[in-house]
């Protein structure tokens, strides 16, 4: 039921930038009155959706690994024009045996949607366009640029910033919101996936402490993008989430296991991939 949904607010979203940008009283009468341009919005719809289950089959499936219950993936619809979903969820009955099945059930889902994103990113960049830069106008909105999605348009399109904008295929819409999505899942707070990666590398307190910092950072780079404070309420959802938990992470039954070098190596991949995907300003109003 919930997945139906989301497929069809996805794909209103998808019709949302395959026509330009309507307004959403718009985007419904259209949508109402030719049934069929919702074709238009499919390649956004099951682009995004595939990302956020590739992300949240990663998270399910090492949990089935390691013996731990889980649901399968919940979806969120919404109606809202720009990504039609508020993203996808499992949750876990079962307590971390170790520090072990923390990292691996953490990592798993940015991992595989972050994989996931790649070959949606690049048929997207493909089929994306270059104008000059201002050509846009004022009005509207403009995306910022994940450094990943930057040099997919340098490379595939000779995307140069600083006398073009590049109009964004659908698709590429979608890599764009799944990059977004992954790195706001690997910042190290609480138990955000990059919490429990950082927890696993770190240990509980020194998580804890890095979990303020940087949500201290998200909530000082959202007001600095004032009148557009991109990431004000998802900061102000994690401090209430922070001050129910007392600002710790949930103790594994094991925070002795010893992880070996491949999980850091895969850690410091983490890093680079929120590093890759992360926009530090992601919506500005024009």
């Amino acid at each position: 039921m919930l997945l139906g949904l989301t497929l069809l607010s996805t794909t209103l979203a998808g019709l949302f930038y395959a026509l330009g940008g309507p307004g959403p009283l718009s985007l419904l009468l259209i949508a109402l009155s030719r049934p069929g341009i919702l074709l238009a919005g499919l390649p956004f719809s099951l682009s995004l959706v595939g990302i956020l289950l590739a992300h949240e089959f990663g998270h399910f499936l090492a949990c089935r690994h390691y013996g731990m219950r889980s649901t399968p993936p919940w979806f969120i619809p919404a109606p809202f024009p720009l990504t039609g979903t508020l993203g996808a969820f499992i949750r876990i009955h079962s307590p971390f045996r170790g520090l072990r099945a923390l990292f691996d059930i953490g990592i798993a889902g940015p991992l595989a949607g972050f994989v996931f994103t790649l070959p949606v990113l690049a048929i997207g960049i493909r089929l994306s366009t270059l104008v000059p830069r201002g050509a846009l106008g004022d009005g509207g909105l403009s995306f910022g640029e994940p450094l990943l999605f930057r040099l997919a348009g340098m490379l595939m399109l000779g995307y140069a910033p600083e006398r073009q904008d590049l109009m964004a295929h659908p698709m590429a819409m979608a890599a764009w919101i799944g990059l977004l999505a992954t790195s706001l899942n690997l910042l190290p707070i609480w138990q955000l996936d990059g919490g429990h990666i950082a927890y696993a590398i770190l240990g509980r307190k020194r998580q804890k402490n890095l979990s303020v910092a940087a949500l201290v950072a998200l909530m000082g780079l959202s007001l600095a993008g004032w009148p557009t404070p991109s990431y004000l309420l998802f900061a102000a959802m994690l401090l209430v989430i922070g001050l129910r938990v007392r600002f710790l992470h949930p103790a594994t039954l094991d925070d002795g296991e010893d992880l070996g070098a491949a999980r850091r190596w895969l850690a410091l991949a983490a890093l680079a991939i929120l590093v890759l995907s992360f926009t530090p300003v992601p919506v500005t109003i024009l």
